[in-house]
């Protein structure tokens, strides 16, 4: 029988062959460990990228890898608790080894998912998934990022509303929008920009999130936006 869950690290090699005979697809999470305003966790990019490709295997099959906790680019590796990488080719090395050893095993799909989507990561991805194609092994390697998926219920920002109901869709109770300021107290600027330069002012009620205000979260949004983009990633692995 095929096991429940697609975790690999929860699977015995026969559990592992058994799945993969009945899809051979592996999804290989990726994310960052990054500031994301006082009402987030700073590992969000890769527990919604993984939380997202469990369901997606879980429903149309394959195998998940732990999340990758590397990444490159964005605006906030200053910011508390940001631990982002300077060296690409490092990420692009232990992505390249991870491609080989599952084609040694016989993969033939491997969807890379980054839930860090700034653009020297999307760049990142897409060019270890383009040069490892270029090699002639059967395995074939899909790159995307969260920020690439087409037409979303709800937009892709940093730690605003799209992150915030992402997370809470798949983990409601690391989301915690009552640690932001009172909305009623400290309401954003009246016609400011959500994703421009002031939200890096420490003064800032919305300090490091860039994109509409996540203190009002409307959650019953949450599960169609986790709907939405599982659909996508399971296509990622028969297109």
């Amino acid at each position: 029988m095929t096991s429940r869950t697609a975790a690999v690290e929860r699977l015995s090699p026969q559990e592992i062959d058994e799945r993969l005979a009945a899809a051979s697809v592996a999804y290989l999470p990726l994310g960052s460990l990054e500031f994301h305003g006082p009402h987030l966790p700073i590992g969000l990019d890769a527990l919604t990228a993984y939380g997202l490709c469990l369901r997606a295997a879980e429903a149309s099959g394959g195998i998940v890898l732990p999340a990758v906790y590397q990444a490159v680019g964005g605006e906030h590796s200053r910011y508390p608790w940001t631990i982002m990488s300077d060296s690409p080719a490092a990420i692009e090395t232990l992505l390249t080894e991870t491609l080989s050893r599952l084609s040694d095993f016989g993969v033939r799909r491997v969807v890379l998912l980054s839930g860090h989507f700034a653009d020297e990561q999307r760049d990142l991805i897409t060019r270890v998934a383009e040069q490892w194609n270029q090699t002639g092994e059967p395995l074939h390697a899909v790159a995307r990022t969260l920020g690439q998926a087409p037409e979303p219920p709800v937009a892709p920002d940093h730690a605003g509303r799209f992150e915030s109901l992402l997370l809470h869709s798949l983990a409601p109770e690391l989301v915690h929008v009552d640690a932001l300021p009172d909305a009623d107290a400290f309401p954003a600027p009246e016609g400011e920009n959500p994703f421009g330069q002031d939200r890096h002012r420490a003064d800032h009620p919305l300090h490091g999130v860039f994109g509409p205000d996540p203190r009002r979260l409307d959650v019953a949004a949450a599960g169609g936006l986790r709907d939405h983009l599982v659909t996508w990633i399971a296509g990622l692995a028969t297109e």
